[in-house]
C-alpha cells in the first residue's frame, strides 16, 4: 500500500463515491434528515390547521379510520399466508395510531406479543417447527378450498372433480 495518498483518495479523507472531501458528504448526509424534519413540521402544521375546522377534522379522521382499518383488516387476513401478512398488521395499527391512542396501544401489544412468539417459536424443536409449518399450510389449503380455488384452477386445467367444489360457491 502506497503511504502517500493522492488528493482526492480515500487516504485523503474524501468519499470513494462521489470523490468529495469528507466534510462535504457529511454536511450532505444531514440535508435530508433536516428535510425530513420540515416535512414532518409542514405536515403537523397542516394537521392542526385541519384539527382547528370540526368538519374537517371528522372527515379526516373519517377516512384515516377507514384507510387504516382496511389496512389492518387486510393484514390479517393474510397472516396465515406467506407473506408480509404481520407487516401489514403493523401498518394498518401504525395509520390508526397517528390518529387514535388505541390503536398505538394495541399496536404495541401486538409487536411484543409477535417478538415474543418468534423468539419462543426459535427455541422450539424442530418437530415442533415442522408441526407448526403442517398446521399454517392445512389453513391455508382449506380456505383456498374454500374460496373455491382449487375448482377455478382445476377448471384451467381441464379437471371436473367434484371434491374440488367450494361448499361456499359450489361447483
Amino acid at each position: 500500500m502506497n503511504d502517500h495518498a493522492e488528493p482526492g483518495s480515500r487516504h485523503a479523507g474524501a468519499d470513494p463515491v462521489n470523490e468529495q472531501p469528507a466534510a462535504e458528504t457529511s454536511s450532505r448526509r444531514q440535508h435530508p434528515e433536516r428535510r425530513l424534519h420540515s416535512l414532518r413540521g409542514r405536515l403537523h402544521h397542516h394537521r392542526e390547521r385541519v384539527r382547528r375546522k370540526p368538519a374537517m377534522n371528522l372527515t379526516y379522521r373519517i377516512v384515516l379510520g377507514t384507510v387504516g382499518g382496511l389496512v389492518l383488516l387486510a393484514g390479517i387476513l393474510m397472516i396465515p399466508y406467506p407473506g408480509p401478512g404481520w407487516l401489514v398488521v403493523f401498518a394498518g395499527l401504525g395509520i390508526l395510531a397517528t390518529e387514535f391512542a388505541w390503536a398505538h396501544r394495541v399496536n404495541m401489544f401486538a409487536k411484543r406479543h409477535y417478538h415474543r412468539w418468534t423468539r419462543w417459536l426459535g427455541r422450539q424443536h424442530v418437530g415442533t417447527k415442522l408441526a407448526i409449518m403442517t398446521a399454517t399450510g392445512v389453513i391455508v389449503l382449506v380456505t383456498l378450498w374454500m374460496l373455491g380455488m382449487f375448482s377455478t384452477i382445476g377448471g384451467w386445467l381441464g379437471l371436473r372433480w367434484s371434491w374440488l367444489a367450494s361448499p361456499l360457491f359450489g361447483p
